[in-house]
């Protein structure tokens, strides 16, 4: 069976407005049905989260509380949704903040103290703070559509500087940084190589022909020629893991790999604390870390889980990536979004 990348959730992310939408309004698993003996646990995902029905009938029988999953959007509609039900919230445990939006959850106190148990050694060098849980890592690249470059006798890029080329820069689909966590993490990894010079950088890709797309799914499966799509770009913002699932007709872009960690917390405030602790460290377990690659495309943090044997072909990530200081990210966020946004306007 052809390998597809199956953590992407049918719902679009542009049909979402962040000032309209209630964090309990999509429930993409079922809620109807009766109650664990421990109730109803609620999490709030991003849309790329994956779970499946085996795997939800497991924790409910483990656990003894009904699973029920929410997911707006993108990992950025995550953070804006806890922010936006700071004081009100409707969940009761999170999944899906990454590194480039840790600082600025952990600062609004809209989580709980949680250390799970069951956080494996491995997952010592990932850890942010007593509220967040890793959960799995990757890396966010430029993903090449090897087929259409030799096709049509163009060569591939090989550094961020040939992306901003008029040759190039028309190739590419990128995401919001406003929306998209992959968005946020280029993005960040723009600022932390061109320094002032970022805005220059990213006006010659705009200026040049970049597309700008809302989510990953509308750029991976719409507008990359790569993928089931077969869209009009090449070149896309994807994860360095991608490629195992096109089985090597696709490849990275190294010198534009930025390191990427998920991360679970439990909501402060939250009617069942209990229920969103016992998800963690589900979200932990051989169970569930062993298929972190096949359905989020993602690496687990538990170094005793074995990778698919086509990663070592095709999803190793760059042994190089652009160096980026979370802290930075945290105090400048807003302003970067704020710039990139009159950019593409």
């Amino acid at each position: 069976m052809r390998r597809q990348i199956r953590f992407i959730a049918a719902a679009a992310v542009a049909a979402l407005a962040l000032s309209g939408c209630s964090i309990s309004a999509s429930p993409s698993t079922d809620a109807t049905g009766t109650d664990g003996a421990g109730g109803t646990v609620t999490i709030l995902t991003h849309d790329s989260f994956q779970i499946t029905a085996e795997q939800k009938a497991d924790f409910e029988t483990k656990s003894g509380y009904k699973l029920v999953t929410t997911a707006p959007g993108d990992a950025g509609f995550v953070v804006n949704q806890l922010l936006l039900g700071k004081d009100a919230p409707t969940v009761d445990g999170v999944f899906g903040i990454d590194n480039f939006s840790a600082t600025t959850i952990t600062d609004a106190d809209v989580l709980s103290e949680y250390q799970s148990a069951a956080l494996p050694d491995s997952a010592a060098n990932y850890a942010m703070g007593k509220t967040l849980t890793p959960i799995d890592h990757g890396q966010v690249c430029i993903n090449i559509d090897r087929d259409w470059f030799a096709d049509n006798g163009v060569a591939e890029p090989t550094s961020l500087d040939q992306l901003a080329e008029p040759e190039y820069a028309k190739l590419l689909v990128i995401t919001d940084p406003s929306t998209s966590s992959p968005g946020l993490a280029f993005l960040a990894g723009v600022v932390s190589k061109y320094g002032d010079g970022w805005q220059s950088y990213m006006s010659k890709l705009l200026d040049g022909g970049t597309r700008v797309a809302a989510g990953w799914s509308d750029a991976y499966y719409s507008d990359f020629s790569g993928s089931e799509g077969k869209g009009d770009y090449p070149l896309v913002l994807s994860y360095a893991s991608s490629p195992a699932a096109e089985d090597g007709k696709t490849g990275n872009l190294e010198a534009s790999c930025v390191d990427q960690i998920e991360y679970a917390g439990v909501v402060a405030g939250a009617k069942n604390p209990e229920g969103a602790q016992a998800f963690i460290d589900y979200l932990l377990s051989d169970e569930y870390q062993v298929t972190i690659p096949e359905q989020m495309y993602m690496y687990p943090v538990s170094d005793q889980v074995d990778l698919p044997e086509e990663w070592a072909k095709h999803a190793q990530p760059s042994t190089t990536p652009i160096d980026v200081d979370p802290a930075q990210v945290a105090a400048e966020r807003e302003t970067w979004l704020n710039e990139f946004t009159k950019l593409s306007e």
